[in-house]
């Protein structure tokens, strides 16, 4: 069913250059944008009634093909770099052609109107328009909801465009390939063309956010999760993918302000968005109940496979993709902050899931640490599923998020320092990986044990304790805490060779030091204190 013409402020169309008004569904309910997805056979209902499908060829993020417009608005302040990938002006002009060319041919859209932001200082209105309706229930999940009466005069600042049917000619419009994540801040627009993947969407509008928010609001922007106690004590979760953000900040015993980006103003910390986009390998409702029963009627699961003859779905199974995932609204957690302010934070959390098994599972850092850490953006992943390879694979993000970050890692990096300062923030970090040796010889951190540390370090359990300084890292261990065995809090005394962890500590301390190389002229003497001794 298409929402009647008149229904809908078409002259806003128009005005983007969409030529084609008829079939335009407008601002469905999730119902029947999941009744629409079943019409048109792009996906199924799982067995408690959540929407599941398959986004196609592209099952994550493609950052070879995210690219920037580098024009007059850009050309001297974003930070040009492999995320961060320069277009010239034209090439933009024949995308957004064969965009508009392409919808107009489409026999139905659909286009929500919606908002990122929670503090509403900042709103940022958003129209996004989709070839497919499941992409349009991912936007209401994840992006803010207006209420009807904010609909009648809806300005957009910024368009979202997502058309995965459309293949684009690499040489004729100067891509890599034959997909596309486009911003242009002249323009105000993302286009996302050849690629079903929702968390292009997602992820296009926190680029923007981490421009607009730091370059002209002097508000820092951050890739973390963020949660607040009774007694209005915040806490921020920094962290890249895989590492327990969504998993560490949905604590029953607090309020969830938001799993995945924030920002962090004068007097507040407040969410981007109005949903949780988390992974579901290997979830269970044991470990991650609040995620585990957020998977019914609206959420959208994806790419995930179910097991025979059923439709419940197999969380173990990552034949399509490690990457599966779901979407859902905030209000789906029982505990969820409305809207999603908190407080200024007390504690902060690095979170690194290190492979190599050598980074204490909680530390203290000094704040020449936090920066250093901070910049560093540190994390090991296990090694792919090749036959022989065993060997984790150190990863830096600067900042916890450099494929977002449009403005030098150094600007974000000074924003936080001086808040963390100017309100005495302590900074942990937490190793969320492996212990007792490598991936491969260790086992991976109990999840129990890791909540436990965090819990006594908002509890301030950790204050009176007496701490060791790790003569490499040179971070302060906690000799003791609150339900965690306290030979696990030393990683050196789990490994059974002694020697073979004082050797893969040295390693990690060295890919530390050659990653810094790069940002050491940008950064004060304290900081280049705070590296490891290789």
């Amino acid at each position: 069913m298409s929402v009647p013409v008149m229904t809908f402020p078409i002259k806003n169309l128009l005005n983007i250059g969409l030529q084609n008004t008829e079939n335009i569904h407008y601002q469905l309910s999730p119902d029947e944008l999941v009744q629409d997805t079943l019409r048109i056979g792009e996906g199924v209902l799982n067995d408690t009634g959540a929407l599941v499908i398959r986004t196609g060829e592209f099952t994550g993020r493609s950052p070879k093909d995210k690219f920037t417009v580098k024009d007059e608005t850009t050309a001297d302040i974003v930070h040009w770099n492999d995320f961060n990938i320069p277009i010239e002006p034209k090439y933009y002009d024949i995308i957004y052609k064969k965009v508009l060319d392409y919808l107009d041919q489409l026999p139905e859209i659909w286009i929500r109107d919606c908002y990122a932001c929670a503090d509403p200082r900042y709103r940022l209105n958003i129209r996004v328009v989709n070839e497919k309706p499941w992409s349009n229930l991912f936007a209401y999940n994840m992006f803010l909801r207006p209420k009807e009466e904010e609909l009648e005069n809806f300005k957009a600042d910024w368009h979202v465009i997502a058309v995965p049917g459309l293949k684009l000619d690499p040489k004729e419009c100067g891509t890599r390939q034959h997909n596309v994540s486009l911003v242009s801040f002249k323009h105000k627009m993302i286009l996302v063309a050849g690629s079903g993947y929702t968390g292009e969407m997602k992820k296009g509008i926190f680029t923007i956010l981490n421009y607009i928010l730091p370059h002209e609001k002097n508000v820092l922007s951050m890739h973390c999760s963020a949660n607040m106690g009774d007694d209005g004590d915040t806490a921020i979760f920094f962290g890249l993918s895989g590492t327990g953000k969504t998993t560490l900040s949905a604590d029953p015993n607090r309020k969830l302000i938001g799993d995945d980006e924030h920002a962090w103003t004068s007097d507040n910390i407040f969410n981007f968005e109005g949903g949780c986009y988390a992974k579901t390998i290997n979830l269970t409702e044991e470990k991650e109940p609040e995620i585990f029963h957020a998977i019914r009627p609206g959420a959208i699961v994806e790419n995930t496979t179910f097991f025979p003859g059923t439709n419940k779905i197999n969380f173990d199974d990552a034949s399509v993709t490690e990457n599966t995932r779901v979407s859902y609204p905030l209000h789906f957690i029982s505990n969820a902050l409305e809207p999603s302010i908190g407080h200024l934070p007390k504690n902060i959390f690095f979170l690194t899931c290190d492979a190599f098994g050598v980074l204490p599972p909680i530390s203290k850092l000094s704040p020449g640490q936090a920066m250093y850490q901070f910049i560093s953006g540190y994390t090991a992943k296990v090694a792919g599923t090749e036959a022989g390879v065993t060997e984790p694979k150190s990863t830096f993000s600067a900042c916890f998020g450099a494929p977002f970050l449009p403005l030098h890692p150094g600007k974000y990096a000074q924003m936080l320092g001086e808040k963390m300062q100017k309100h005495n923030v302590n900074v942990w970090m937490v190793n969320t990986g492996w212990t007792g040796g490598p991936y491969g010889v260790g086992s991976r951190m109990k999840l129990k044990f890791t909540r436990a540390m965090i819990t006594a370090a908002l509890e301030g359990k950790l204050n009176s304790v007496q701490f060791d300084t790790d003569p490499i890292f040179g971070v302060s261990i906690p000799k003791e805490c609150p339900n965690v065995p306290a030979e696990v809090l030393h990683p050196r005394n789990t490994w059974a060779d002694k020697n073979a962890y004082d050797e893969k500590a040295k390693y990690l301390a060295g890919l530390f030091v050659k990653n810094f190389e790069k940002y050491a002229s940008g950064v004060t003497a304290e900081v280049l204190a705070a590296a490891p001794k290789a």
